[in-house]
């Protein structure tokens, strides 16, 4: 679980930074404006909820327990 986690989270930070790569690069030099930045932001918003998910289904199978937050007195 902990190895599909690690690689939500490089997949949301390496679409984030496509998007930025784009958001950068597009549309400069006389070249039109592409799509790119929309389309990485839009796998960016996909993999965070994938991520969601699996982390639900993990917790309803078992796979991970919640531990909670110690109370303190």
């Amino acid at each position: 679980m902990k190895y599909l986690v690690l690689l939500a989270f490089v997949a949301i930070f390496g679409s984030l930074g496509a998007a930025l790569f784009f958001m950068m690069r597009d549309g400069r030099d006389g070249r039109p404006k592409t799509n790119n930045m929309a389309r990485a932001l839009a796998f960016r918003v996909g993999f965070s909820i994938l991520l969601f998910v699996c982390i639900l289904l993990a917790w309803k199978f078992g796979y991970i327990q919640p531990t909670g937050i110690p109370l303190t007195k």
